[in-house]
């Protein structure tokens, strides 16, 4: 293509409509949001605590603006710790049955293309009603958990409240900071005590990883790439490398994830569970880790793999985003499936955890929607549906919210469906995203045609092998040259064509072209 104007946003757009998603929401659902903003707020009632004054915050993306969960955390007289994660409430603006609701679980996950974001909800609910915005009271569900100095769980404790985020933080500047690299937020530096608190929360974010990796969880370098957009156009690509304030919100995150799952389970409730399989491709990933001269055991083990990663990434800190890469193509994909009570499900491998599931993300994915239902349903403790007046602290059931199924919001074939759903668009999501980073890696790679470079093998396939280029964040497909090649392997590659629109990037093999 010649270095002419290409609209990224039509791109995407279209790439999320051939992929099945309706972003555009029906005028029901724009009549149920402005309905909501007519309504006056309630104020807290019987059953519903004022957590406002807590010392509450919130770290994301620069630009993010649906927030769904926020921390705090203390330290207590007999020397353990009580961390709080408030996630934001969202099924009291969107209750099940509604226009609002049909539409989320169509969608079941928000779209981020880098060109344009295609939210699961309406930007009125996920970046404002449900959003837990700065300076703005919020209703959520709060999952408080006790803590020893090793980070192991002692008790969970869920329920309802109102919250206040008093700084929203963002992750490149509060890692900066808390890396000594930069200054200190102005977000941070202008709250009394939050300093000291977001210090509080790094030490015990280091307390949580370093129990998970004793347990076996995975730790992974990735490389992210970016686009950088002027006007529209892509103008280069950098790959965000991740740093303690990421990994102090993954560690909270996760450990609120565990706590759901066990509460539920305590509940004898269904839940959703969110698991990545016994990886299939083990014999692969013990190939890659005989090449360092280490033998994994024949049978799956989370823990041995944590060690070999974690020896790797001691030995050669600046090539294990490439190793990490290789296993996490071959650890497979997560999905969702329904646990019922007394029937345990496989749990999620890559975290060596038995008890999982998506719950802190309400505003963007579906399944931590339903789970958040499956959660008030449970703390209701009869299980029963829920109205607007008693979710908001009012009376009697009086406006009740369609279920399915006796005695709680979901049925278990229902909940089934939803997970089946939800792990499917989940995965087409992926897709649409891993489009448009390839035709933005196309649009900037077109003008170096013929040129050589060093790349990792990501995936082989029946249907294909592709590489990603080791000096530029850029994936594409070996079209020649592809035999006796596997994930893992480093190769030399000759760009022989590219397709901006279609995002197609394509090598060959550069010692079997100079074969040829």
């Amino acid at each position: 293509m010649t270095a002419m104007f290409y609209d990224l946003q039509a791109r995407a757009r279209r790439a999320v409509f051939e992929a099945g998603f309706h972003p555009d929401f029906p005028p029901e659902v724009i009549q149920e949001v402005q309905a909501l903003r007519q309504r006056t707020p309630p104020a807290p009632g019987p059953g519903v605590r004022d957590m406002r004054p807590v010392l509450w915050s919130s770290i994301d993306n620069d630009t993010s603006r649906d927030l769904d969960q926020i921390e705090y955390v203390e330290r207590l007289a007999d020397g353990s710790t009580r961390l709080l994660v408030g996630v934001a409430e969202v099924d009291c603006c969107a209750p099940k049955g509604s226009a609002t609701d049909r539409q989320a679980g169509g969608q079941a996950t928000s779209v981020y293309t880098g060109a344009a974001t295609f939210p699961m909800l309406p930007e009125e609910l996920s970046t404002d009603l449900t959003s837990l915005i700065e300076e703005q009271d919020r209703l959520s569900i709060v999952i408080e958990m006790r803590l020893r100095d090793s980070g192991e769980s002692l008790a969970t404790e869920v329920y309802r409240a109102w919250i206040r985020n008093h700084a929203k933080l963002a992750y490149n500047s509060t890692g900066a900071w808390l890396e000594g690299r930069g200054p200190i937020p102005p977000a941070i530096a202008r709250v009394p005590g939050m300093e000291a608190q977001l210090r509080l929360q790094q030490e015990t974010s280091h307390k949580l990883s370093a129990f998970r990796k004793q347990q076996g969880a995975l730790a992974f370098d990735s490389l992210e790439p970016a686009a950088l957009l002027e006007n529209g156009q892509v103008k280069g690509l950098v790959v965000r490398e991740r740093n303690v304030a990421e990994d102090l919100i993954e560690n909270f995150m996760v450990t609120a994830n565990v706590a759901i799952a066990q509460y539920l389970k305590t509940r004898n409730s269904l839940s959703l569970r969110r698991v990545v399989r016994t990886p299939r491709r083990w014999d692969r990933i013990q190939a890659i880790a005989s090449r360092f001269a280490v033998k994994l055991p024949s049978v799956p083990n989370p823990r041995a793999l944590s060690d070999f990663l974690d020896k790797r990434k001691a030995a050669d800190p600046a090539h294990f985003p490439d190793l990490s890469l290789s296993v996490i193509k071959l650890l497979g994909p997560g999905e969702y499936v329904v646990e019922s009570p007394g029937r345990e499900k496989e749990g999620h491998f890559g975290l060596a955890e038995t008890d999982y599931t998506h719950s802190t993300a309400p505003n963007r994915r579906y399944a931590d929607l339903a789970t958040q239902r499956l959660l008030k349903a449970a703390l209701a403790g009869d299980g029963g549906p829920h109205s607007q007046a008693e979710l908001t602290g009012g009376g009697p059931r009086e406006r009740g919210v369609p279920t399915s199924g006796a005695g709680g919001p979901y049925s278990e074939a229902e909940l089934s469906s939803v997970a089946a759903h939800c792990t499917e668009r989940e995965d087409a999501a992926k897709k649409v995203e891993r489009l448009m980073r390839k035709v933005m890696a196309a649009s900037l790679l077109r003008g170096r045609i013929g040129e050589v470079f060093d790349a990792l093998v990501t995936g082989a396939a029946p249907k294909g092998t592709w590489a990603r280029l080791l000096n530029f964040p850029a994936e594409g497909r070996v079209v020649r040259g592809a035999n006796g090649i596997d994930v893992g392997d480093k190769v030399r590659v000759r760009l022989v064509g590219v397709d901006v629109d279609k995002g197609y990037i394509d090598f060959e093999r550069a010692d079997v072209a100079a074969n040829r």
